[in-house]
């Protein structure tokens, strides 16, 4: 009943401050709404929203922004109703869910000139879910290393052996060697370890899985993996890491706890604005094989099937993907940008942000497509980070772990074969 009443009081809500009756005559009204809200965020949105109303007299945008975490919540309550909304935030994991369901409507792609400057992965992501443009994405989330460059380290690990080395020496008193993340969202560091370990026997399309079909916790790789990410926490991380998720290992490294931090370029804002000033990037550790795999986090705007405006909708997309205003969006929000002009930006190939670039030249650095099409991967996603709990806490073991893993994704693959 309170979601039911909740639902009907925000659906009053946005038709009543948005309604068309307010618009003068002939102007077209656009509702436009955002996900990753916070509050200069919006004050960037609604600076380009400004310039595209300057640019197109007749049509105004009002933006919605809910709060941050139950925006993902409202927006599916908006789709549900099937009105009031035209442009709209798409995150990767919220994707399929809004597409399966009816609610976004295709982009042009190569009819819109905008498309040629796009970079080649920028084009890969706007089609991954099911083969159609639903989204063009607006920036990257991509992790990379950061570390102190005057706690002793002369150069940065290139392996997942020698950041555990180098996290050792770094480690005595106060200080710690790595931003070990052992609360929500640790599981995804274990993966990524265990992922470059196996190596070029890896499926990157589906990266849950071997070429050969069989899932990647049933190796000896595996299990020489998750045994290195044990030892990385217990030898060269805060034992209170047990519990840190992202806010606390990013704290942990720009308080000067910890000397390394493995993170997302949103983060390169963060240590430039804190007590931090010797300090460094590179590209993610690679394994025995010289081989390191990460998906990359992804966001961008999208139309919903439903607008009553879809030629402005659509252009109001297109207008925030340009290069100007898409390079502008990059910065203020410490995204890998969309354009290809911003190649040449010196913001996106000098300093913190070359190991970025380092490593999408790096035939080694491999970007993975996350299993998010099969029916657990919700699921796994809460049971795993259980697991790497138990895990640090020793009430399972290893072996365990990734015996119930390599169980759930062969019974994953069954269910989509």
């Amino acid at each position: 009943m309170k979601s039911i009443l909740a639902l009907a009081a925000l659906t009053l809500a946005l038709a009543g401050c948005g309604s068309s009756s307010g618009s003068a005559p002939g102007e077209v009204r656009l509702r436009m709404i955002e996900s990753l809200t916070s509050p200069e965020r919006t004050k960037l949105i609604k600076s380009l929203i400004a310039d595209f109303e300057k640019a197109n007299p007749g049509v105004k945008v009002e933006l919605i922004s809910p709060p941050l975490d139950s925006a993902d919540q409202k927006i599916t309550q908006i789709l549900q109703t099937k009105k009031d909304l035209d442009v709209l935030e798409v995150r990767d994991h919220t994707a399929k869910s809004f597409s399966n369901n009816g609610w976004l409507g295709e982009l042009p792609t190569t009819e819109w000139k905008g498309w040629a400057d796009l970079t080649e992965l920028t084009q890969k992501k706007a089609v991954e879910v099911g083969g159609k443009p639903y989204l063009i994405p607006y920036g990257f989330y991509q992790r990379t290393l950061f570390y102190r460059t005057d706690w002793g380290m002369s150069a940065p690990p290139k392996t997942w052996q020698e950041l555990y080395e180098a996290g050792k020496k770094m480690t005595g008193g106060e200080r710690f060697g790595y931003s070990f993340r052992g609360g929500k969202g640790g599981a995804d560091y274990a993966v990524m370890m265990i992922s470059a370990y196996n190596g070029e026997a890896l499926n990157p399309g589906k990266s849950f899985f071997l070429t050969d079909k069989r899932t990647i916790f049933s190796t000896p790789e595996a299990a020489q993996a998750l045994d290195l990410f044990v030892k990385i926490f217990k030898e060269a991380s805060p034992p209170d890491s047990v519990s840190w998720a992202y806010p606390e290992m990013v704290q942990g490294f720009t308080s000067g706890v910890t000397g390394m931090l493995i993170q997302d370029p949103e983060v390169i804002k963060t240590v430039q604005e804190s007590a931090v000033k010797a300090w460094s990037t590179a590209p993610i550790p690679k394994g025995p094989t010289g081989y390191a795999y990460q998906p990359v986090g992804y966001a961008g705007w999208g139309v919903t099937s439903f607008t009553k405006h879809r030629e402005q909708a659509v252009k109001l997309v297109q207008f925030l993907s340009e290069s100007g205003q898409s390079i502008r969006f990059a910065k203020g929000n410490s995204l890998i940008p969309i354009s290809k002009q911003a190649q040449s930006d010196p913001q996106f190939s000098q300093g913190a942000w070359k190991a970025y670039l380092e490593a999408q030249q790096d035939p080694k650095q491999v970007i993975t497509i996350r299993p998010v099409d099969y029916p657990g991967w919700s699921q796994f996603l809460v049971d795993s980070d259980r697991d790497v709990q138990a895990l640090l806490t020793g009430k399972k073991s290893a072996a365990d772990v990734l015996k119930g893993w390599d169980a759930f994704w062969s019974d994953q693959a069954k269910k989509v074969s």
